[in-house]
């Protein structure tokens, strides 16, 4: 079986997202998703608008997705792919050559953003302000 691993928050889900998991998935076998936790994302500057664990829900409702695990820190990756016998990192390109680190470890590859559709560019769209003040 051929297992394959992406990361994100997934906050706002949307098209590209979708596209994002469903050619990650395509990859292999088994898909797991590691999910930004509230916690972590606060560390990153960032809030989700929507929880940690709706997003989870979310996810775990896409039938490209196997399975979801928190991500709690920048330092778990490795042991993520060593503890869940992960063949593919995938991830956005926007993060090209970032993440090249894993390549010992397994395969490493970035796929292209879908032009168009970002949760940030839907954050602006509806007047949303980046960063943790746009929702207390």
């Amino acid at each position: 079986m051929k297992k394959v691993i992406t990361y994100g928050t997934f906050d706002l889900l949307h098209k590209g997202h979708v596209r994002l998991l469903k050619r990650a998935a395509a990859l292999g076998d088994h898909l797991t998703v590691c999910l930004s936790s509230d916690e972590f994302n606060a560390v990153k500057g960032k809030k989700a608008y929507t929880s940690y664990e709706d997003r989870k829900y979310i996810l775990e409702a896409i039938r490209y997705v196997d399975e979801v695990i928190p991500e709690k820190n920048w330092d778990q990756k490795i042991k993520d792919v060593q503890d869940n016998d992960i063949d593919i990192f995938v991830m956005g390109d926007d993060w090209k050559g970032k993440f090249d680190f894993l390549k010992d470890y397994c395969q490493v590859i970035y796929l292209p953003r879908t032009e168009g559709i970002s949760t940030t560019k839907i954050k602006e769209d509806l007047g949303l302000k980046a960063g943790l003040d746009w929702k207390e």
